[in-house]
Parts: C-alpha cells; structure tokens; sequence
C-alpha cells in the first residue's frame, strides 16, 4: 500500500480518524490543565569516616565504615535504610509526604549520596529536602549506635550540596500529554483501516450474493507493497547515522532508525488490515518466539509498577516496551512482509554493503587514531552518551566507527561476516568482478582485529569454525592459508597487535585481567536483585549504570531485568537461529542453499555467544541486525520448504500426499 492509498483511506473513513483524533486532543489539553507542575529539589552529602580510624588501623573499631573496607558499602547501608518503609513512616511523621528518592550520585565512584523530593508545592519541596538531609544523617547515626560504635568513630554526613531551589519538571509533564495525543491518534488510524476492511468485505458479500453493486470508487495508483524498500531505509538510518545520536527526551532507543522502523510498523498495520498483504506460509516461527519474547516483557513492566521503582526507572520501563516495539517490526517486517524471495536476496545483500562501509569507516578510526562519530552532529539529534571519547588498549585506537562503543562495532561486523561469506561464493554473482564479491569479506574480517576485543576475534572463529569445516577440501585449505597469511600480513602492517591480541588472551585464561576480573566481581553483586525478583525481574531497561553498575553480561543483564521468563525467551531466540539455519541447510536443494543455511547457524551461534561478552541488546546496531537476521532465517526457510519436491514414497509411507492423489476426485467406474 502506497501512501497516496493510506492518504485515501483515512479521508474516506474521516468520520473515525477525526473524532479520535480530538478527542485524543482534548484529552491533552484537560491533562496538561488538570495535573499540576511537579518540582524537585536535591541535596548531596557525602560520607567521611571518623578522625580516629587513623590511629586504630585496621580495625578502627567500627564495623559498618569497614564492611568491605570502604565507606560505598555503608553509603549502600544508608541508602537501603532510607529507602525502607520504616524510614518512609518517620519522615511521613516530620512531614515529608511527597515522594523522595535516595541513590548513588550519578558519575562519581564514592561514597556520595543525592537525595531527591518531588511534589507540587514549591515552598514545601524545598522543606521536605531540608528535612530529608538532616534525616539521613541521624538515621547514619542511629544505625552505628545501635552496632555499639563508640562516638569517636562514627562516620559522620556531611552536606556537599545543600537543598536546590525546586525546578519545575515540565519534561515528564509534556511525556503524558503527547502519550495521550499518540494514543488518540494511533486508534483513530487503526480504527479508520479496520473499518475499511470491513465495509469492503461487506461489499464483496452484497456483490457476490447478487446484490446492485455500490457505486465504484477511484483507485489511486499505488505500487505493489515492498516492505525491503522500506528496510533498506532502515538499513541506511542504522549503518550511517551514530548510534549514540536520539531523538531528544528518548534515550538511547529513541535513534532515527527505531523511529523509523516504528512508522514502517503503522504501514505494516495498514497494508495487513485492508488485505493487501498476507504473511508468507512456513514463516510463523520468528513471530512466535517474539511473542514469548513480548509476553516476557509485558510482565516485566508489570513487576516494575508493583515494586514502587524510581522516576528513571519508570521511565527506563518505557524505553524498554518502545524497544520491544521496534524489534517486533523488525521481526514482523522481513518475516511476514517481504513476499519474494529475489527481494529478501536484495535486502540481505544491501545489508552486507552497509556494513562493510561501516567496517571502512572504523579503518580511518584505528590509522587515524581518531573517532569520527564525533564530528559528526545533526540538527534535532543529541548525544544520549555523556561523552563519546575514543578508547585505548594497549598502543592502539579502538574504532567504533558509527556505533556505540567498540564492543558493538566488533560483534555486529561478526554477525554480518557469515553473509558476506556466503554471498561471495554465491554462483548468481559469479559475474561480478572479485573485488566486489570479496571486498565486504576483506573489510569486515579485516576490522575485527582492529578493535583489540576478545569479543570481535572469538566471533571471528566461530564463524571459521562453523563453515570452513563444511567447504571441500580445496577451498577448505585455500581458506586455511588465506587466514595465515592475513595473521602474517596483519604482524607486518600493525607491529604489535597480534602480540596485544595474544596477551589479552593469556591474560583472560591466567585470570590476570582486570576487565574479566571487574566482570566477574559484578556476577556476585547482581545476586541480591536475581533474588528479590527471580520469575519476572526488575523491568526491561530499569537495571541502568546510573542508578546500579554495569553488568557486560547480556545473560545477567536479562536475569535482572526480566528473570527466568525473560531469560528462556532470550534462549529461545537464539535457539530459533540455530535451528533456521540448520533447517535450511538439511532442506536446500543446492550448495549455494546450503551456505546459505550455514551462514545463518554461524550468525545465531555468534549472538549467543558474544551475548555473555557485552549487553548486545542496549545496543541498537547490533540489537537491529540480530532481530533482522532472526528474522530472515525464517523467511528464508519458509521459501524453501514452499519450494522443496514431495517426499518420495517409501516402504513405510507407501501413499502420496493427499493434495498429489488426483485420482480420488474422479468417479469409478
């Protein structure tokens, strides 16, 4: 469906998208009217340890200042103790009756507190923050009196910010009015197609019964339905616009290519409502495991307006459905939209393209020791990282090239390279010149090494080890010496890397590293929340490093966020890989299916491993092309089980199939 014909529906059935559409309207005005402005005050205090701990070291005599050895473990103490209900009945007492919260100071590493009140009274805000100050430092008081720490070693709070005047939230404000206006305006547009498919259903009947038929209306020209224009689209948005650059107000899902990919969703709804297109027989698999996946999701933000979660949780929460959304078109789009099977080829091999300019970009980032997401800056985009700044290991750049971070940048060129693969090899493009046909191979298995990362260069061998083994024997031993000589080529041009690249594994494997050792510290402290909230977690995109730490784990990530239901469907997505590409490859008919099938079980394997390197699905690159080859695998499969011959008979299965019998339908004799 064309947007002239989208245009076309909604003027014909006005009478349900304008009605909707104002009242959605008005219902924002009375909102904005009715609800009255929030403000919020903050205070900080810090905690410093008692004068006597240096004269009595080490055991200073004070447990709490010493549980772990530094005061961060008695700041988290504080903060617990603050945030509990009995803490919340005595400040309800002193009159703090409006919501507060109380956490870690946001970027810092010690032992600082921020202290927040929120409500819609100016003058008492800024009370209640006063109040809340000095209460957290009686309460620090009250909890080491009642260990029996002598006085003299009391660690004490001291105020490093004092009680900000309250400023008006209007942000959070303006979020609920335009949710309402969206809300409005999305069911009149649903609504407005729903009626159309049933009117011209009812028509069709009236007119197949015999009935006088309605007068005919004018068709505008439209173009056949192609959802892999509109993924190309997405595509070009996701490779060549930074991941860190949002939409203002959205955070890191608010990226123009999620935006975009969300109204590609509304003309999948309209073009499916009015019967212009059907999902593909065979292709049902990818929707299903993202509906465990949804469902996974649904209770998880459940479970978070339950628990009493913080404004940025809450609004972390929503991020998170907003993402879920965005992977669902994804999924829904390549698997139910795309009709042709010579289309599907186009778009998989356009995404090879892109990605093999996004793996020449990182190129100039690693000989240029430089970054160029940093240059660039579109008018309505804000950064939603702090700081973009380029990374070093060793005496080498880290390239992120238009992604978000490194980690990002290797393990989506390692998602992508089994295709690249593949498609080289392909006999349809036998013709083209083999700088086109390998040169995406080149760049993108090229620029792994680049990034210095455990993650680029273990999804590197996976992909080796999954598809070198299944050539013939020529092109496995040409394989073979191709990748020693690259080893050697890559120790000539880049002195040291292969040396940097060695050391991090060696230092991974004697448990030397910091970073792994940093990782595996975190493991012990996601416990507590796996614990608290172990079936359906804390919220999708509630478990953020400003308010916790990071995990690099998207496992443990997932765990803490959506629990075991949100972990199964987690493991079962990348089990579908596995299994689509495994599917593809037993049915195909031909080597190049069956490189084919392989490409998609190295890439599902990839994800599933690199997942328990980095939290692969915060980012939105490497998130994107995950759900679209997902995605693709089964709309792939789907063509070739369509295609595939009948079973021939066998001993065991002596009849034909029921739709091959054609004798039955004729009379006997």
């Amino acid at each position: 469906m064309s947007i002239g014909e989208m245009v076309a529906v909604l003027r014909r059935r006005w009478y349900v998208m304008v009605p909707l559409t104002v009242i959605g309207l008005l219902a924002g005005m009375h909102l904005y009217r009715s609800v009255p402005v929030a403000y919020q005050s903050q205070s900080s205090v810090a905690l410093l340890d008692s004068t006597a701990v240096a004269e009595l070291a080490p055991a200073f005599g004070n447990p709490i200042s010493n549980a772990g050895g530094s005061l961060v473990v008695t700041a988290d103490v504080l903060i617990r103790t603050l945030s509990g209900a009995d803490a919340a009945r005595d400040l309800h007492g002193l009159g703090v009756t409006d919501p507060y919260t109380v956490g870690f100071a946001a970027n810092t590493s010690g032992p600082m507190l921020t202290l927040t009140v929120t409500g819609t009274d100016r003058a008492k805000v800024l009370k209640e923050t006063s109040t809340l100050t000095t209460f957290a430092g009686e309460q620090l008081n009250a909890l080491q009196a009642a260990a029996k720490v002598q006085p003299a070693y009391f660690v004490q709070t001291a105020p490093v910010v004092l009680p900000q005047i309250p400023v008006p939230q209007l942000k959070s404000r303006y979020q609920q009015v335009l949710a309402v206006v969206i809300a409005g305006v999305t069911a009149g547009f649903t609504l407005s197609f729903v009626t159309e498919t049933l009117l011209v259903a009812r028509r069709r009947r009236r007119e197949a019964a015999g009935a006088p038929a309605a007068r005919a209306r004018r068709r505008l020209p439209g173009r056949t339905p192609d959802a892999t224009a509109l993924l190309s689209g997405y595509l070009g948005l996701a490779f060549f616009i930074p991941s860190n650059l949002t939409l203002p107000g959205m955070g890191g899902v608010g990226t123009p290519a999620n935006v975009f990919a969300l109204l590609c969703l509304f003309w999948y709804l309209a073009t499916w409502l009015t019967g212009r297109i059907r999902p593909a027989p065979g292709t049902r698999l990818p929707r299903v495991v993202m509906w465990l996946l949804a469902v996974s999701v649904l209770a998880s933000y459940l479970a978070d307006a339950t628990r009493g979660s913080t404004h940025k949780e809450v609004l972390g929460a929503d991020r998170g459905l907003i993402g879920l959304l965005v992977w669902v078109s994804i999924v829904v789009l390549v698997s139910a939209g795309i009709q042709d099977r010579a289309r599907l080829d186009v778009l998989m091999r356009r995404a090879v393209v892109m990605g093999s300019v996004v793996a020449a970009i990182g190129y100039y980032d690693f000989f240029t020791a430089t970054n160029i997401a940093e240059h660039i800056s579109i008018p309505g985009l804000q950064s939603s990282v702090a700081q973009i700044t380029t990374l070093d290991r060793g005496a080498f750049t880290r390239p992120r090239s238009t992604t978000a971070q490194p980690l990002e940048f290797g393990g989506m060129l390692a998602l992508m390279l089994p295709f690249a693969v593949q498609q080289a090899f392909d006999p349809v493009r036998s013709h083209l010149s083999r700088w086109r046909r390998w040169g995406p191979v080149a760049l993108m298995g090229g620029a792994l090494p680049l990034t210095v990362s455990r993650t680029s260069i273990i999804g590197a061998l996976i992909v080796v080890l999954v598809m070198v083994p299944r050539w013939k024997p020529q092109r496995r031993w040409t394989a073979i010496g191709l990748l020693m000589g690259s080893v050697a080529c890559f120790k000539v041009a880049v002195p040291g890397l292969i040396g940097t690249i060695t050391t991090l594994f060696g230092s991974f494997l004697s448990n030397s590293d910091s970073s792994t050792q940093a990782r595996t510290v975190k493991y012990s402290a996601i416990v507590p929340y796996l614990e608290e909230r172990p079936l359906f977690g804390r919220g999708l995109g509630t478990f953020t490093p400003d308010l916790y730490f990071f995990t690099d784990n998207q496992y443990m990530l997932t765990l803490a966020e959506m629990g075991l239901l949100g972990l199964l469907a987690l493991l079962a997505l990348f089990l579908t890989g596995i299994h689509q590409g495994g599917a593809i490859r037993r049915l195909a008919t031909d080597e190049s299916e069956r490189e084919l099938g392989q490409a998609f079980f190295a890439s599902a394997l990839v994800a599933l491993v690199s997942s328990a390197t980095f939290d692969a699905l915060s980012f939105p690159m490497f998130a994107g092309m995950f759900f679209l080859t997902i995605a693709a695998g089964g709309s792939y499969l789907g063509f070739i089980r369509r295609g595939a011959p009948p079973k021939p008979r066998t001993a065991e299965s002596p009849c034909p199939p029921v739709a091959t019998r054609t004798d039955l339908a004729r009379p006997v004799p």
